[in-house]
C-alpha cells in the first residue's frame, strides 16, 4: 500500500520520480484550460475523499483539481459533517471509506490519526497536513525551487521562525535531496530534536541557531512561515518571542544574492516577512503555491498506480 504519510519511508529516488512527474504533468498541461483532463487520464475511475479537520484553501482546491485532471472525482468530508467528528473511531472510519473510495487524503489534528487511518484503510492514504509535518508541501517548494534554477543537492536553505511542521518535513528532505539546512528559531520553537537526529544519522546537514543573520549567511533560499497556526492560544506570546525573526530585505541581504523567498500561506505581512520581500522579485510565493497542485498529482498517481 502506497501511503504517503511522511517523507522519511520514501527513498530519494521514489521522491525523486514524484518530482519528476509533477514538472513533466506541469509541462504537458501548457496552455490548456484548468478544468481539462490530462490526455491519458490516468486516474479515471477513481474517487478521492478528502477529509478536513483544519481550515483549508489551497490543500482543498489543489488535491479537488488535481484528481480532477487525472481523471477521477473528489467528494469533501468536513469533520463536523461526519461521524469521526462525533466519536466514531479512526478504525471504523478507515475500513468504511476503503468500501467506498480508491484513496483518503486527511488534513488533520493529530498525526497519530493519520497513521492509525492508514494502519486500518485499505486504500491509500495522504498526510494533507498534520501538527507534526507537511510533506505535500515541501514537495511543491522543491518543485519550485528547481523550476527557478535551483539545484537541490549541495545548496543551502534557511528556515527562520517556529521549528514547526512545514520545517519538520524540510528537515525530512534535507537528506533525501541533498540540501543543506539552517534553522533559526528561539528557544522554545526548536524543531524535533529527534528528526534533527535522524536527518543527521541519514547524512543530512542540518545547522541550528538562535540568530536569524548566522542562519541566512550562504543561503540560498530562505523559508518562512506564519507565527501563529490554527489552534495557537497564546497568539500574544508567540507574535512577541517570534518578532525578532521576521524576514526583513536586510535579512534578505544577508543571504547570497539573488536568494530566493518561500512561504506555504496565508501570509500576514508586517508579522513573519515585511510586504517587499513577498511581494517583491525574490519571491517564488504564488509559483510555489500553484505548484501545490501538480506535486499533488504526482503525489496522487505514485499512490494509485506505483
Amino acid at each position: 500500500m502506497n501511503h504517503f504519510l511522511d517523507l522519511w519511508p520514501l527513498a530519494s529516488g521514489e521522491l525523486r520520480s514524484i518530482l519528476d512527474n509533477a514538472k513533466s504533468r506541469k509541462a504537458a498541461r501548457k496552455g490548456l484550460p484548468k478544468g481539462t483532463v490530462d490526455k491519458d487520464a490516468p486516474l479515471s475511475g477513481r474517487t478521492l475523499a478528502m477529509i478536513f479537520e483544519k481550515n483549508s484553501t489551497r490543500t482543498r482546491v489543489s488535491f479537488d483539481m488535481a484528481i480532477r485532471q487525472l481523471g477521477g472525482t473528489s467528494l469533501v468530508l468536513n469533520s463536523g459533517d461526519t461521524q469521526l467528528g462525533r466519536g466514531e473511531t479512526v478504525e471504523d472510519t478507515a475500513k468504511v471509506l476503503s468500501r467506498y473510495v480508491d484513496a483518503i487524503m486527511i488534513r488533520a489534528n493529530r498525526h497519530a490519526d493519520v497513521e492509525a487511518l492508514a494502519q486500518f484503510a485499505s486504500v491509500p492514504v495522504i498526510n494533507g497536513l498534520t501538527e507534526k509535518s507537511h510533506p505535500c508541501q515541501i514537495l511543491a517548494d522543491l518543485q519550485t525551487l528547481e523550476e527557478a534554477g535551483l539545484t537541490l543537492k549541495g545548496s543551502r536553505i534557511a528556515w527562520v521562525g517556529d521549528g514547526n511542521n512545514v520545517a519538520a518535513s524540510f528537515i525530512h528532505a534535507a537528506p533525501k535531496f541533498g540540501f543543506s539546512l539552517s534553522v533559526a528559531s528561539p528557544a522554545g520553537y526548536d524543531p524535533d530534536p529527534k528528526d534533527v537526529e535522524r536527518a543527521r544519522a541519514e547524512q543530512g546537514r542540518i545547522d541550528l541557531f538562535r540568530d536569524p543573520k548566522q542562519a541566512v549567511a550562504g543561503a540560498d533560499v530562505i523559508v518562512a512561515d506564519t507565527f501563529v497556526s490554527m489552534g495557537d492560544k497564546d497568539a500574544d506570546k508567540r507574535l512577541g518571542d517570534l518578532a525578532p525573526f521576521k524576514v526583513s530585505g536586510d535579512l534578505m541581504r544577508a543571504a547570497n544574492g539573488g536568494a530566493k523567498f518561500l512561504h506555504c500561506l496565508p501570509a500576514h505581512r508586517g508579522e513573519e516577512v515585511d510586504a517587499d520581500v513577498i511581494d517583491g522579485p525574490q519571491s517564488l510565493v504564488f509559483d510555489e503555491a500553484e505548484n501545490r497542485l501538480h506535486a499533488q498529482k504526482a503525489i496522487l498517481e505514485w499512490c494509485l498506480r506505483g
